[in-house]
């Protein structure tokens, strides 16, 4: 049941890994969907941990008058589907232990995704700690894992076990300290699933130590939010078409 196009579009390109900008509803700027349209992104990631303002509905109608790039859902709770998607991220949060963001919550989303029929892709989110307690954390009241390679290879391992078709490794809005390329590295060469990586990428440094990972998706959102120029400062520097 779950989408080999979406799984496609997660993976890596031959010189780097590909780029998705996360558009949060309730912080939507229009300016970042036309950079990204006119630039290197891949595709769009669409939503947040809490909505208050907008709807994913709303927000995919938006980027849709400025782009034709894929728009992915990353739900943040079992009421941002929509139909006017491309697919979306059927999450299941792994690295904790509340069993409401583990299965209780995709238990009420499945149905409506069935009924729109929907491209799914089965992703495990692996919270990894950025040196901060990310807004996801404290919706979910779960704990993001240490940086220990070995610790988050086994909850990756585990979740390929139970027949997740990508992982998702999260640092959280705002991380002060990205995912270790290492442990990125390290994930990779044990299993050959796409790696998504998020969190705290917001320099060309960060980027720069990314692009000779194994990463092959970066998701970039806080930082565009603050400055969507960063696009054009990425562009500029790594010649990026």
């Amino acid at each position: 049941m779950w989408s080999p196009k979406i799984k496609l579009l997660l993976q890596r390109r031959k010189n780097r890994p590909k780029i998705a900008a996360l558009i949060d509803p309730d912080k939507f700027n229009e300016a970042v969907v036309l950079l990204a349209q006119d630039s290197f992104v891949d595709f769009f990631l669409v939503g947040g941990s809490l909505l208050h303002k907008s709807t994913i509905h709303q927000s995919i109608l938006k980027i849709k008058k400025h782009s034709d790039k894929p728009i992915i859902i990353f739900p943040g709770d079992e009421k941002q589907i929509s139909p006017l998607a491309d697919g979306i991220l059927f999450l299941s949060l792994v690295s904790g232990r509340n069993p409401e963001y583990l299965i209780q919550k995709q238990i009420q989303a499945a149905p409506v995704i069935h009924k729109y029929n929907i491209p799914s892709l089965p992703t495990a989110y692996v919270l990894i700690n950025g040196n901060n307690i990310s807004m996801t954390e404290k919706i979910t009241n779960t704990s993001a894992l240490p940086q220990y390679k070995k610790i988050i290879y086994h909850t990756c391992l585990a979740s390929a076990m139970l027949g997740m078709q990508a992982i998702y490794l999260e640092a959280g809005s705002g991380a002060q300290k990205i995912i270790h390329p290492n442990i990125v590295n390290y994930i990779k060469q044990q299993l050959s699933l796409p790696l998504i990586v998020g969190g705290g990428i917001s320099s060309i440094d960060a980027i720069e130590k990314y692009i000779h990972s194994s990463a092959d998706c970066l998701v970039i959102g806080n930082a565009l939010e603050k400055n969507p120029l960063f696009l054009s400062d990425i562009k500029k520097h790594f010649q990026w078409k």
